[in-house]
């Protein structure tokens, strides 16, 4: 997973020691000596990740991480602390600052890499809530206020064999005003989230068997509990399965003996964030839902891809896949345009279907659709592409009586960051013009002759 990686620190040893590591795993580095500097630097390149020293003179790391924490535009930013200092209140400190995790000097390699991963899976979810959003926020629509500072009235579903630790460990919790439900068994746990998600789940890894990794596996592979914040609470000696439980989709975690403050701040982050998405995602259902909503598909319409896909190249490039229904002018005069609405709701359906939450499908024209992946390159969009052809091909589909067997032609082209929509659109285009020449119901990507200098588009089969 690559990703931007800024690293600060007053010290030139321990920032070439930590860009030498992460440059080793293929991160896109950047470093800063002070935190006035690292402020400049993320005005500028919006890194994905900071790793931010707490001890530096002038500004400190905990000033650092408020001023980021304090700006809409880089309050999303994750950042990780570094630290030599022992002390728990700092570490409380740092959190309540809106630090997302403390690393201790000297830096464990294993813990670092499971940590930016897990971070930098959560940052693209929000990513890609807030690019919608911005996109709502560009075509004229008042974002709705903010999540509230307080988290009273949150729930949260302890996971934990003691008794009278889940009882400890809710009362702390319970002086936040959160509402604690404790269950000591993983199958019934696991009802009770699908009947009812909590805010967060206190997970302890010292339940039987490794039945703590194989809920939280589950938590993050259903679409009910996906989004659902997971602590871990563990033994300093169970650091394998900690880094494990990242893996899986963990959020965050405590260490025995368990910090009172620091469970609490912990907790308290994580249910914010929660919430920051949640308001995300009512932002776009409120703003879009009527005025980039395409009214026969259910789909996005070509004004807000549009917009998307030009927000998406400025940072992030994307996968573009241009789909064509395969002679569809035909249904149209053969069983009437009552059928040709029947075969693109259908055909919508089956694409909305097989693609990620991330990824964006539109009705672009007629009887086309376009889909922006972001990030993506163009072998993981060619099988997705495929994917899609396939699901369109597979099954006839049922209009005005009959039994009409459709499929459709895709062409894709992946643009970098930078790159115009017109290009990219462009490439894609001209890939699709290639898949029809060739005899439809097939994919083609974008070679270097198909991207376009002056923008046009071609003429194309139907």
């Amino acid at each position: 997973m690559t990703a931007r990686v800024l690293v600060v620190d007053d010290i030139l040893a321990n920032l070439r020691l930590l860009e030498a590591k992460l440059l080793n795993e293929y991160y896109d580095v950047a470093i800063a000596s002070s935190g006035q500097e690292a402020l400049t630097i993320i005005g500028g390149w919006m890194p994905d990740v900071v790793l931010l020293d707490v001890m530096m003179p002038g500004m400190d790391g905990y000033e650092v991480c408020r001023r980021l924490k304090a700006q809409p535009a880089t309050a999303h930013i994750p950042v990780v602390m570094v630290t030599a200092l022992t002390d728990q209140a700092e570490r409380v400190r740092g959190l309540e600052a809106g630090a997302d995790d403390f690393l201790s000097k000297p830096v464990d390699d294993a813990t670092l890499f499971a940590r930016l991963r897990a971070l930098l899976r959560m940052k693209q979810v929000l990513d890609a809530w807030r690019l919608r959003a911005e996109t709502a926020r560009d075509l004229g629509f008042e974002p709705p206020p903010g999540p509230p500072a307080s988290v009273a009235g949150a729930r949260a579903l302890l996971v934990h064999a003691d008794a009278g630790e889940a009882e400890r460990l809710a009362t702390v919790l319970r002086l936040d005003g959160l509402e604690v439900s404790a269950c000591a068994d993983p199958a019934a746990a696991w009802e009770m989230l699908l009947a009812h998600p909590p805010d967060v789940v206190l997970l302890s890894l010292s339940l039987d068997g490794g039945d703590a990794l194989r809920l939280a596996s589950r938590l993050r592979a259903d679409a009910v509990t996906r989004d659902v914040p997971v602590v871990l609470v563990a033994d300093a000696a169970q650091k394998g399965q900690v880094l494990r439980g990242f893996e899986l989709g963990a959020n965050d975690h405590v260490l025995r003996p368990v910090d009172p403050n620091e469970l609490r701040a912990r907790v308290r982050n994580q249910i914010r964030r929660k919430r920051y998405q949640e308001r995300l995602r009512a932002e776009l259902d409120r703003s879009l839902e009527m005025a980039v909503t395409d009214p026969l598909t259910g789909l996005r319409n070509r004004r807000y891809v549009r917009r998307h896909l030009d927000a998406v190249l400025r940072s992030a490039g994307a996968a573009v896949l241009l789909i064509d229904v395969d002679r569809f002018k035909l249904v149209n005069d053969t069983h009437g345009h009552a059928a040709g609405d029947v075969v693109l709701r259908e055909i919508a359906e089956r694409v909305r279907s097989h693609l990620r939450a991330a990824d964006v499908v539109a009705r672009y024209g007629g009887e086309e659709f376009m889909v922006v992946m972001s990030g993506a390159a163009a072998d993981e969009a060619r099988l997705v592409a495929e994917r899609l052809r396939n699901a369109i091909a597979a099954a006839p589909i049922e209009a005005g009586g009959h039994r009409l067997h459709v499929t459709a032609s895709v062409g894709l082209a992946a643009g970098e960051p930078g790159a115009s929509f017109e290009a990219v659109v462009g490439a894609a285009d001209a890939a699709l013009y290639r898949a029809k020449n060739g005899g439809r119901d097939r994919v083609e990507a974008a070679d270097a002759a198909d991207w376009p200098h002056g923008g046009g588009m071609r003429p194309r089969l139907p």
